[in-house]
């Protein structure tokens, strides 16, 4: 199998744990993580197998035109970029508690923007265990990637992450 390129951000709190525990599941060597504030195209376009992890940020965020968020940054490359004959998967940081209508909405936004790009998206998650209101990630009953709520469900997150990479290494 050739490399996963895992590209998250930010760096330096949930979404780089998860990232972290990503890798560990993927296995040593198979995977190279990148850091999106250090990303461009060309990184994107070195891998057939692509997994992404956001944290909830909103689309407001994205269109701020001098945003320090790092997606915010990214996702302009993101939305230009063709993925056509690319396997994408999405993981997803949220807060299904407090942001119960907009529980990992971010994820949701990205995954769409892949698939109108031409990737194939993968990872796709039930949304049973999870309690929240609404979702911008959850279409025909199904989350477009893998929620992860760090925030009221921690204990979960090991478990979920390592369900999920088995039924990538299906799908890739």
């Amino acid at each position: 199998m050739k490399k996963i390129g895992l590209f998250f951000g930010p760096i330096n709190g949930a979404v780089h744990r998860v990232t972290k525990l990503v890798a560990d599941k993927i296995g040593a060597g198979q995977v190279d993580v990148i850091h999106i504030a250090e990303a461009s195209a060309d990184d994107l376009a070195n891998y057939d197998t692509i997994i992404f992890g956001i944290s909830t940020i909103g689309r407001d965020t994205w269109d701020q035109k001098f945003s320090n968020v790092d997606w915010a940054r990214f996702f302009p490359v993101v939305s230009e970029f063709d993925f056509t004959g690319k396997k994408v998967a999405v993981f997803g940081l949220g807060d299904q508690v407090t942001y119960a209508y907009h529980f990992v909405d971010s994820m949701g936004q990205l995954a769409k923007k892949v698939i109108a790009n031409g990737a194939t998206l993968i990872g796709k998650v039930s949304p049973e265990g999870y309690s929240f209101q609404d979702s911008e990630a959850l279409v025909g009953g199904e989350f477009l990637g893998l929620p992860v709520d760090e925030d009221f469900e921690p204990e979960q997150t090991e478990g979920r992450v390592a369900a999920w990479i088995n039924q990538l290494m299906n799908e890739f």
